[in-house]
């Protein structure tokens, strides 16, 4: 999605002209100025999908945030997307389509796995992971980073998943091939013949990982799916690969756009670029306003359990709610100048990783990868400069790109011991888990 809000002085879109649903106003246009519109003017908004499903979208901040902690009033059990708005089959079997208690049975291990392995140690490794993935660009020339920054999760988290290394380019490949099957990049036959090919290989794998964790038990995911009390029972075969699948989802739909998103920025706000090579100290402020500003998943989908009233609107029963996360982040009632891109920003409350029970169980790895590159970039790097135009994913969901040509220009000098470590930000991830 094109990144640019309403100027001063523009006439914002009539929200009887707004479409929150189809793929295509995502990929070539900004949805920033439409979202602006319904937090003026319909902060509780009803529209129908092509199939004339209605659907409600919320856009303020504080309605968002009301709405993801109330896990009373608005389920995720029946699904988090738009896509699966007539219901997700997976529903009360992951840790993205159940609402407590159950969703405590799997994050409480899943959260305690993340924070032991993401320590100092596996910092190290990280930074290593991340420097292979950038040391293209030390030769200089024109590079696609959209390609590069594929694997980035994966450099962070596959070890955590599970997933051997031989593996890290098919999984995050497969996983954004199910979450865009209509994606130009992605598509090999029709939406649903690439939907099924993307299952098939996503799930063949993690069939072939999770029987040879029940032999050789380990400190990663798949381990502690196996291992865990669902409720009083162990997961069957099939909810543990189901949630095999959405950790892999989550994972490699949030973190490598969030990289190109701040890529493109630098880009276009030559500025933010200068204030961070002259203060290499405003990385970590610089992190959350990239994730502020990328805000990967524009929307996550709850279905109300009772007739709810918000904003001054009522909602029925059983009605699907879009919380837009991505206008939340940019609610002039909250952030200073939100459409501008402020590496210094402070304070700054995003909610780019959820926020309340779903909040995102891989934050804190998101961030840490997200500055190791960042140091790595603005340490080994003069600048960069764009070799064409970027390929935006067709999608109402994921806020990507498939495509980012740059050129690189590599500091002459490179330093001999690169900013990684230190005091690693708490903060890849299914956003909502």
């Amino acid at each position: 999605m094109r990144m640019y809000g309403p100027s001063a002085g523009d006439r914002l879109p009539p929200p009887e002209t707004i479409d929150l649903y189809a793929p295509e106003t995502f990929r070539s246009a900004s949805q920033h100025p439409a979202w602006a519109a319904l937090r003026t003017e319909a902060p509780v908004w009803r529209q129908e999908t092509p199939d004339g499903t209605p659907f409600w979208s919320v856009t303020r901040y504080k309605d968002v945030v009301e709405l993801l902690r109330n896990t009373d009033d608005f389920s995720s059990e029946t699904g988090t997307l738009l896509s699966v708005i007539h219901g997700d089959d997976a529903g009360g079997k992951t840790i993205l389509l159940t609402d407590p208690p159950v969703h405590t049975y799997i994050k409480a291990p899943v959260a305690k796995l993340m924070s032991t392995r993401m320590t100092f140690d596996h910092t190290d490794r990280i930074a290593a992971n991340v420097r292979r993935l950038v040391q293209p660009c030390l030769e200089g020339g024109t590079h696609d980073f959209a390609r590069l920054m594929n694997v980035l999760p994966m450099a962070a988290a596959g070890e955590v998943l599970g997933v051997p290394e031989e593996y890290w380019s098919d999984v995050a490949t497969w996983t954004m091939t199910g979450l865009a099957p209509e994606d130009p990049a992605f598509a090999t036959g029709t939406p649903k013949q690439t939907l099924q090919m993307a299952h098939h290989q996503l799930f063949s794998l993690f069939s072939e990982l999770v029987a040879d964790r029940r032999r050789n038990p380990g400190d990663d995911l798949i381990s502690v799916l196996l291992q865990l009390d669902f409720g009083g029972r162990p997961m069957t075969t099939d909810e543990v690969l189901l949630n095999c699948y959405t950790f892999a989802m989550g994972t490699n739909s949030t973190t490598p756009h969030v990289a190109c998103q701040m890529m493109l920025a630098m880009l276009e706000h030559p500025e933010a670029w200068d204030a961070l090579q002259k203060d290499p100290g405003l990385i970590i402020t610089a992190v959350e306003e990239v994730a502020r500003w990328a805000t990967p998943t524009n929307h996550l989908m709850r279905r109300t359990t009772r007739e709810v009233e918000m904003a001054g609107s009522v909602i029925p029963e059983g009605a699907p709610v879009c919380a837009w996360l991505a206008s939340a982040n940019r609610d002039e009632t909250v952030f200073r100048d939100p459409y501008e891109f402020d590496p210094a920003r402070k304070p700054n409350p995003h909610i780019a990783f959820g926020i309340g029970t779903h909040y995102c169980t891989g934050a804190r790895a998101a961030r840490m990868v997200l500055r190791i590159l960042l140091e790595e970039l603005v340490t080994r790097f003069d600048r960069f400069e764009p070799d064409g135009e970027p390929e935006h994913l067709y999608s109402n969901f994921v806020n990507g790109m498939s495509s980012l040509p740059v050129t690189a220009y590599p500091k002459s000098r490179q330093p001999s011991a690169p900013l990684t470590g230190g005091d690693a930000v708490s903060g890849v991830c299914p956003v909502g888990a």
